[in-house]
């Protein structure tokens, strides 16, 4: 897979923690370098922005990577065939039948029930005198996206946490191979089922809207609307999840920037988008293969090698962000590729900017104390390459 004269980078477990300073190492040596993942298979990775934009608007890397899918008749198979892994014409016609639910307009819409779900989730945690720790993740920053995309998609609340773990197995890097069978059968058959009694009951709900397209228009295969819901249902929490809670981290390890923004709360979009290009809850796109020679950054990737681009490499390239290492809520940063670009543009993106933008503003004016309740150091991040996460984020809260 390799270029003869280019060495392979074999990541270790702090790939996790800290992929910045790793993408920054590797990003000096060359803006395309082939690396084997921790616990997974060896891949060209792209850290440059320039290359890591012109990557994600190129044909020539297909989502279509041959022997790398289950086995079509098997139930795992059904969480498969969603558009993050089409090409066109295929993505097109799946994209479509969600794009009007997720238009600015229509997220926009949204904003009172958000708002009305946030206050619930503050009111639920009593300001403390600055002792009492509170598991901002769990308590906040989870069910706060998890809530909000239940209830745009049909979903009982009540079977929140089972997602949390079925998520979590699916996006880590090389889970124990029976964990990882039997939570993702647990959630196609949950899906299965949900969308056999919606079918039965429809509801007001977007499930139910595209159970009608598959029925009426036949405009989807059985498994690619299994595949749809399951696409919707982790990708509509676990980017909003790790910007809320790693957002509030990278405000309390830079207290200059969180008293600015406590000072001047009108800043707060553009503090949401300093904060996607900081954090980039995204740590990587998913893979693409080279359907032929495809030459980035001054390298031969050849027919059929798997890529990889690193979106939080791209938004910390100095290249294209003076002094990217550092948070400033006044930057201009647009441009960031937090939620990638061309086709695979993240649907989701303008509700992720607004469950972050009203989490964090509520959670500031709610609370005039909050600090980390254990050392930064401390802090665990989830095993995957693919989400840049914490596991918790232990705080005290004050009046």
């Amino acid at each position: 897979m390799t270029a003869p004269d280019i060495p392979v980078e074999r990541l270790g477990a702090g790939y996790f923690a800290d992929p910045h300073s790793v993408h920054a190492r590797l990003r000096a040596q060359r803006p395309v370098t082939p690396v084997v993942l921790p616990g997974g298979p060896g891949t060209w990775l792209i850290t440059g922005y320039a290359e890591a934009r012109a990557a994600l608007a190129d044909s020539r890397l297909s989502k279509h990577m041959p022997g790398w899918h289950p086995e079509p008749d098997s139930i795992i198979a059904a969480l498969d065939l969603h558009m993050l892994n089409s090409d066109p014409p295929d993505h097109e016609r799946l994209r479509k039948l969600v794009n009007k639910a997720f238009t600015a307009r229509r997220v926009e819409r949204l904003r009172p029930r958000i708002t009305a779900i946030t206050a619930g989730l503050l009111e639920a945690m009593p300001a403390h005198d600055g002792q009492a720790e509170v598991d901002l993740l769990a308590s906040f920053a989870f069910p706060l996206p998890i809530t909000v995309i239940c209830e745009l998609l049909g979903i009982p609340g009540g079977d929140r946490d089972d997602f949390r773990t079925w998520s979590a197995t699916i996006v880590a890097n090389a889970p124990a191979p029976e964990v990882f069978q039997a939570h993702a059968t647990d959630m196609a058959r949950y899906f299965m089922a949900l969308l056999a009694a919606k079918r039965r009951d429809p509801g007001d709900d977007l499930l139910s809207a595209l159970i009608a397209a598959r029925d009426e228009e036949d405009s989807l295969s059985e498994n690619e609307l299994v595949s749809m819901a399951f696409l919707l249902l982790v990708a509509g929490h676990e980017t909003t999840v790790n910007l809320i809670a790693s957002g509030v981290l990278a405000l309390l390890l830079n207290p200059a920037e969180l008293a600015r923004l406590r000072a001047e709360p009108a800043l707060i979009n553009g503090a949401v988008e300093e904060l996607l290009r900081y954090v980039s809850p995204v740590n990587h796109t998913t893979f693409r293969c080279a359907a032929e020679p495809v030459e980035i950054g001054g390298v031969r990737i050849s027919r059929g090698d798997p890529v990889l681009i690193a979106l939080s490499g791209a938004n910390r390239d100095p290249a294209r962000f003076g002094d990217p290492g550092r948070l400033d809520l006044g930057r201009d940063s647009a441009g960031h590729l937090a939620f990638g670009h061309g086709i695979h543009y993240c649907l989701g993106a303008p509700l992720a900017r607004l469950e972050a933008e009203i989490a964090i503003s509520a959670l500031l004016a709610r609370f005039g104390s909050i600090s980390l309740a254990v050392p930064a150091a401390s802090l665990r991040w989830r095993p995957s390459t693919l989400i840049h996460g914490l596991e918790s984020l232990p705080v005290r809260l004050g009046p």
